[in-house]
């Protein structure tokens, strides 16, 4: 007896079903059942695996709704398909089986625009153990939706089709599924059961986009990336940025601003911008929202040939939401520890019947106290619709609004006294009750893309950002150690706005020479940035005694002469990508940019112009990728990174550039069917360029400036069995300044730890009565650090532990987080002597959500 796997290709809009069922009842399309609601409604019988699949035939027979797509192998084998679909194909992977023609090619079956918006099926032998069937749609992606037929058992059906999405958006968000097929032991015309699990819970993605702009497996980039996946963050309760990249390798919190705004140390390099946005570059004052993130990507090492202007460090690239084809309603709230109260809700809804028009809505509002002195409160509003438009068949145009208000506390944090931090309660402020910080954020985007045909599309996006930020603050100066009182000054910012305009529009093309494929990008990109600085006031602050302070009971009028500017920046790159295919296991990454950069800033009272630059720059990479068999990548690379230099010689001229240089190696494994991903890398970056002060004259700089970070580190995230996710790290980051003409020449960078960790991991019962109830756990681990570049001070090591307690059933999903459990006294980050950010004291956050 026989049976055949079909992947039977409909068009519903480009759509696709696939089903396995026996090989003497092939259906029609209008014989499928309808739509199945749960994954125990698609489960019929048992049966084990026994031997390699031989795929002898294989048939594309048209149909009056598109093609069937036929496999035909022998009973009583294993059948597994894993969907690894990618920007306009459905891809389905089929391990132990091998492709063996009756008509002598052994290796590959193709058909060519089988029915119209196919443009083609393969069939191949991806490996010795693996089949692969790509299903190439003409501009769109399908939607897989699962159907089951008392005849003809699992079917995955493509009701609909999801326009190709910007290459730096997030995919369709139907979870990846995994089909199992296997023949019951005894003999006989018994059914096929077919297991279904999915996989939306699951810790590993396989694909990128910040790396290459476009939808590339991890394991074709040459260079170190890691992804954070939604899941991660919901499972961990990271309601911060630096909450969630705790996980990855190589990444710390810096200077905060005063606990007010993101920022990241990467390899030991600090970036004010390295954070950006669905591939935008941007400038923010408050701490990013998570409630619409997808997915967060950080590369590692410099990404000048793709984002302009940056330290080599690497950056960290936010993928926010985008509508879905099916309507789903999430409300979520958290609550917790310091007046902790957060409600969300997550909408999404095609607007039309063919589902050409869909909107998504994503809100959250937060009110909490702070651990510190006098509970001070945060609240938040934030609220980002997303409307997504298929304006043809090769043509979608998306809109996008986020719009954030935070009020908080500005708090600078605990100093340092002697050589270590000072002995002081971690819950004291050493500014004023009534500090505070105030950001509104006003974001609009849009984002077109049109494919001229199957292989060329061109992909353009605008972002313009407002934001108004205006604060009180008593900002620390210094301490004088052998009294304990630190001396303090006020600072008033009234509201001031800062813009943005961000226009890329990139050319994709996908050709061949010979039987070399490549992958172009060929891009333009420009950012404006002006800051008009308005009204800003200071004054003197009485000092205060760090071991018995004494506060003010009320807000100072300051009157004082204001300083008013205007800072204005224009940055212009374009660039050029080839991704190579030279053999199936054998891949080149080339690209360079050229950059042209200005910056000035204007006193608007006195005309005084402080500083007028222009520079230009090429920023190349080149890397290349071998895979020996296929889970296992082994790479190289080199790249360059630019920023800009404000230093000035005692001839007035200007100082070339910073310049970052980075060459890594490093290897990535795909275990446990893509299930499992690991990635090891070495690096060696070197920042020269870097202006110092003039020995000859202290007003003036010379570049002999020098910094460099090698490193090791060691990923991990995926799934190591059913139920059990593990998402873990660890770095060894030597972080050195190795020239300069002051006495920091040999120190350690501060904010770098020489050693770095953490895993996170969490299990879910899969049967069972208490089947959904979970348990997580998490150590997180940084080492000795030094507070300041002068290396005056060290910060200390710690561990914080971290838990996790939840229950998921049906549509329901209940949570319990518990954060520093043994409440241990640790340092955040340093910016100064008398800037020292203190971590969070034991928490709880309960959580509940339910999605209709």
């Amino acid at each position: 007896m026989s049976t055949k796997l079909q992947l039977f290709t409909g068009l519903w809009l480009a759509g696709v079903v696939v089903t396995a069922k026996p090989v003497w009842a092939i259906p029609m399309v209008s014989q499928l059942g309808t739509p199945t609601t749960t994954v125990k409604e698609l489960v019929s019988q048992a049966a084990t695996p026994q031997s390699l699949i031989i795929i002898n035939r294989v048939q594309a027979n048209p149909t009056d709704k598109g093609v069937e797509l036929i496999l035909q192998t022998t009973a009583g084998e294993q059948l597994q398909i894993t969907d690894r679909r990618a920007e306009n194909s459905f891809i389905a992977d089929i391990p132990n089986a091998q492709l063996r023609l009756a008509n002598g090619d052994d290796f590959r079956f193709s058909s060519q625009n089988p029915v119209q918006g196919i443009t083609e099926i393969t069939v191949t032998n991806f490996d010795a153990k693996t089949i692969r069937v790509t299903i190439a749609g003409a501009a769109s992606i399908p939607i897989v939706e699962l159907l089951d037929s008392p005849q003809e058992g699992l079917i995955f059906s493509i009701a609909g089709a999801v326009a190709s999405t910007p290459s730096l958006q997030p995919q369709a968000e139907d979870p990846q599924r995994e089909i199992q097929a296997e023949q019951p032991s005894t003999q006989g015309d018994q059914p096929i059961e077919l297991v279904v699990t999915g996989q939306q819970d699951s810790y590993s993605v396989q694909n990128a986009a910040t790396a290459t702009r476009t939808d590339t497996p991890l394991r074709d980039i040459p260079q170190s990336i890691q992804v954070i996946p939604r899941q991660v963050i919901e499972d961990q309760r990271a309601t911060q940025l630096n909450e969630a990249l705790r996980n990855v390798s190589g990444v710390q919190p810096s200077n905060s601003a005063g606990r007010t705004r993101d920022r990241f140390v990467i390899r030991g390099f600090d970036d004010f911008n390295s954070v950006i946005r669905d591939g935008f570059k941007e400038n923010t004052s408050a701490y990013r929202e998570t409630a619409n993130i997808e997915r967060i990507e950080v590369l590692k090492g410099p990404a000048s040939v793709l984002f302009g202007q940056l330290e080599p460090g690497g950056v960290i690239n936010i993928i926010t939401k985008q509508p879905q084809a099916e309507p789903f309603l999430t409300m979520g709230l958290e609550a917790g520890s310091y007046g902790f109260f957060r409600p969300t809700v997550d909408f999404n809804s095609p607007l039309n019947d063919s589902k050409t028009l869909r909107l998504r809505v994503n809100a959250s509002v937060e009110v909490s106290e702070s651990f510190r002195d006098f509970d001070k409160e945060t609240s938040r509003f934030f609220i980002a619709p997303v409307l997504a438009w298929d304006i043809g068949d090769r043509t979608n145009l998306v809109f996008d609004l986020e719009y954030l208000k935070d009020s908080r506390p500005f708090d600078r944090g605990l100093v340092a006294l002697g050589d270590r931090v000072a002995d002081i309660p971690f819950n004291r402020i050493l500014g004023e009750p009534f500090d505070s910080k105030e950001v509104e954020d006003l974001r609009i985007g849009t984002r077109l893309e049109h494919g001229f045909n199957d292989n060329w599309k061109l992909r353009s996006a605008l972002r313009i950002v407002s934001t108004q930020t205006s604060s009180f603050v008593t900002e620390p100066d210094s301490l004088d150690e052998a009294t304990g009182l630190l001396s303090r000054g006020f600072g008033v910012d009234r509201p001031t706005p800062d813009e943005t305009y961000a226009f890329q529009t990139d050319l994709i093309g996908k050709f061949k020479t010979g039987a070399i494929e490549h992958e172009l990008v060929i891009g333009f990109d420009f950012n404006r940035q002006t800051n008009f600085v308005d009204d800003r006031r200071s004054a003197p602050a009485p000092a205060i005694d760090i071991f018995n302070p004494v506060y003010l009971t009320a807000k100072p009028n300051i009157e004082s002469d204001p300083f008013r500017g205007l800072f204005a920046a224009d940055n212009i790159g374009i660039y050029i990508q080839d991704q190579i295919k030279l053999a199936e296991n054998l891949k080149l990454l080339i690209g360079g940019r050229y950059d042209f950069a200005e910056q000035s800033f204007l006193s608007i009272v006195d005309g005084v112009k402080f500083f007028d630059i222009s520079d230009q720059a090429f920023s190349p990479r080149i890397g290349i990728v071998y895979q020996p068999i296929t889970p296992l990548s082994i790479y190289t690379s080199y790249s360059r990174s630019f920023a800009q230099n404000f230093g000035i010689q005692r001839d007035n001229s200007r100082i070339e550039p910073e310049r970052g240089t980075q060459y890594e190696v490093g290897v990535r494994g795909e275990f446990l069917d893509g299930k499992l991903i690991t990635s090891l890398a070495g690096y060696q970056i070197t920042k020269t360029n870097v202006a110092t002060p003039d020995p000859a004259d202290l007003n003036f700089s010379i570049p002999v400036g020098e910094v460099r970070s090698r490193g090791i580190e060691f990923d991990i995230a995926g799934e190591l069995a059913k139920g059990w996710n593990i998402i873990a790290s660890y770095a060894y980051t030597d972080a050195k300044i190795t020239e300069d003409n002051t006495d920091i020449n040999g120190n350690r960078v501060n904010r770098v730890p020489e050693n770095s960790a953490s895993i996170w991991t969490t299990y879910e019962l899969q049967s069972g009565a208490l089947q959904g109830l979970g348990m997580g756990a998490g150590l997180f681990f940084v080492g000795e650090r030094q507070g300041d570049l002068s290396n005056s001070f060290t910060v200390p090591g710690y561990t914080r532990t971290d838990a996790a307690l939840f229950y998921r059933r049906d549509n329901w999903n209940l949570g319990l987080n518990f954060k520093n459990i043994f409440d241990v006294n640790y340092i955040e980050s340093t910016t100064s002597r008398t800037s020292i950010d203190a971590g969070i004291p034991f928490t709880v956050i309960g959580s509940l959500s339910v999605k209709f």
